[in-house]
């Protein structure tokens, strides 16, 4: 069989993977990308994209519930789950396809099977157990993603224990449900279902839900979800599952009781597990650390010559994360000069449930225990007219600063559209901009950002609306 010759290959199509490939051959570099499934990976294809077109549905669902207070007659809402689930679906298949055409466009080659390190500069690609070619490259880029955590004796069934994967195509709607583990993905399923009608219970085994969220967000959320029926235990381990003929037995312990909970559907969203079996790595210099691979701040491993990005290394697991990797990975590879490492706490956070929440930079907590002297503005949507207007005025926005220097340290946003106008805080970030720049800006009137202007006021003493 003979080789081919690359300068760089990709090992995963994902948001990383093809944006590490578009970026390298805009740099003149003749790249590959293998991939073993579809283009676009699980974000395309089974996260990001038609989970927001299913979230899209279900806020239609809410919007023909609150008729009456536009001033329309009541109607009968219905709709056919397939239906929904197929729209889902060829939204996933038109974006692929819009990757398949990036990379014709760049004239990156793409190898439709699996590969694994092969020795030195090596990629060995097989499809069905068959080998199918075998790649030499002096860069090899992991970026095989990750997988959904099982909790042991709760594992994925596909009937009546699911994964996000199962949730994304339900046969029938479920009456109800139970959503293990509280983060973006467990949020969002339990958001979506409950919009459709369904009876939702999420457990979480910390504290709160939205862990990695500011407190006070986090505690607005749930009080949120709870005005919308969505029952939450926080504090909660779950013990054990038992399949019935049609439903789940759940038992969740808290303080030392256990209780039964009964359900048509499980919903598993605790955590993801890095795809790092079957890709050569053993015997080389590659490490993983709780099965993810760990590398330096320009994406290079321990084994020269092999880099990683995306959900495959360390945290946050977000699709615009791995993107953003990818870039910085192939630039320093190619030797530019103005190539800076990502820093994290730049990158922001969104989850699309109802309402949404979105957040950049440190917590006011994690501020604290840094050493910070914080000032901190909150504004509520109640004070903004284009919310109330709206009909959307259940929202917070809330600013995190350093009082000795004015640096915008965080940012965290729960309410209508805030996954939007995020960004203009994470702009600020990128800026190193301080409250001068932001008191001195000019939001337009009326919109829900100007509650972000407010954040900021408020942090000085100056709001003006509330």
């Amino acid at each position: 069989m003979p080789d081919q010759t690359f300068d760089i290959i990709i090992l995963g199509g994902g948001p990383g993977g093809y944006v590490a490939a578009i970026r390298a051959a805009q740099l003149g570099m003749k790249t590959a990308v293998v991939e073993r499934e579809h283009l676009g990976g699980i974000c395309l294809n089974w996260g990001c994209i038609p989970t927001k077109a299913l979230l899209r549905t279900s806020e239609i669902s809410h919007l023909l519930h609150t008729l009456p207070e536009f001033g329309f007659a009541p109607v009968d809402v219905k709709f056919e789950i397939d239906k929904v689930v197929k729209r889902s679906r060829a939204v996933a298949r038109q974006l692929s396809q819009g990757v398949a055409h990036l990379m014709r466009k760049n004239k990156i080659t793409v190898f439709d099977g699996s590969g694994k390190l092969a020795g030195k500069q090596t990629l060995a690609v097989e499809k069905g157990g068959k080998p199918l070619a075998t790649l030499k490259a002096p860069h090899i880029v992991l970026a095989t993603g990750a997988r959904a955590r099982e909790l042991p004796g709760i594992e994925r069934d596909g009937k009546l224990i699911w994964t996000y994967k199962d949730a994304m195509v339900p046969p029938t709607m479920p009456k109800s449900l139970l959503v293990i583990g509280s983060g973006a993905i467990g949020i969002e399923f339990a958001s979506f279902y409950r919009n459709m009608g369904a009876e939702v219970m999420v457990v979480e085994v910390l504290p709160r839900i939205l862990p990695v969220e500011d407190e006070e967000i986090s505690t607005f959320a749930h009080k949120s979800f709870e005005k919308q029926g969505i029952r939450i235990m926080t504090g909660v381990a779950v013990k054990a599952a038992k399949k019935n003929a049609s439903n789940v037995t759940v038992t969740v312990e808290a303080g030392g009781k256990a209780q039964d909970i009964t359900v048509d559907r499980v919903i598993s969203a605790v955590g993801i597990v890095g795809n790092v079996e079957n890709i050569g790595i053993e015997g080389t210099g590659v490490k993983v650390d709780r099965t993810h691979v760990t590398i330096d701040e320009y994406c290079r491993t321990g084994e020269s010559g092999v880099y990683a990005i995306g959900d495959l290394v360390g945290p946050p697991w977000l699709a615009h994360k791995a993107m953003h990797e990818g870039v910085i990975c192939i630039e320093k590879i190619a030797g530019l000069n103005d190539v800076h490492p990502m820093n994290v706490r730049n990158i922001p956070g969104c989850t699309y449930c109802r309402p949404q929440v979105a957040s950049v930079g440190l917590t006011e907590a994690k501020a604290k225990e840094l050493g910070y002297d914080v000032k901190v503005g909150r504004f509520p949507f109640i004070g903004n007219g284009k919310a109330i207007a709206m009909g959307e005025p259940e929202g917070l926005t809330k600013t995190v600063f350093d009082a000795k220097t004015g640096e915008l340290l965080g940012a965290h946003m729960v309410g209508t559209e805030v996954t939007e106008m995020i960004q203009g805080y994470t702009i600020a970030r990128t800026l190193e901009s301080t409250e001068a720049e932001l008191i001195h800006t000019v939001f337009p009137h009326p919109t829900v950002s100007e509650t972000m202007h407010e954040a900021v006021l408020a942090a000085y003493g100056r709001t003006l609306h509330f």
